[in-house]
């Protein structure tokens, strides 16, 4: 039987016999692109993977407003743990006096 023609193209052993390179082997040499002298000047902004300053910038706005709608979100979630009424809410300038809350002297059971 013959072999297929992908087989007897491709194989390993017929590399070295017919001269075929192996399609999937990365190149060992480096090939610069043709630049012409009369196109334009192109250069390539500074990035890290794809991400340059302005990508940047707008993702660190899009987390900061999640991170601070986030951190209002537990305030107001936790707002009735007193321990979280002690150690924040009541430090804070405006809202602070709304939660602090005093014992009346009649219905101190002491």
């Amino acid at each position: 039987m013959q072999r297929t023609l992908i087989r007897r193209a491709f194989s390993a052993r017929n590399d070295a016999v017919r001269g075929i390179e192996n399609p999937w082997r990365p190149r060992t040499t480096d090939y610069q692109s043709y630049k012409s002298r009369f196109g334009p000047q192109c250069k390539v902004g500074m990035h890290f993977s794809g991400v340059n300053a302005s990508t940047l910038a707008w993702y660190g706005s899009l987390a900061a407003g999640m991170g601070v709608s986030a951190g209002i979100f537990a305030l107001y979630f936790f707002s009735g743990v007193p321990r979280v009424q002690k150690d924040i809410l009541q430090k804070l300038p405006i809202i602070g006096q709304q939660f602090v809350h005093e014992v009346p002297p009649e219905d101190n059971p002491f």
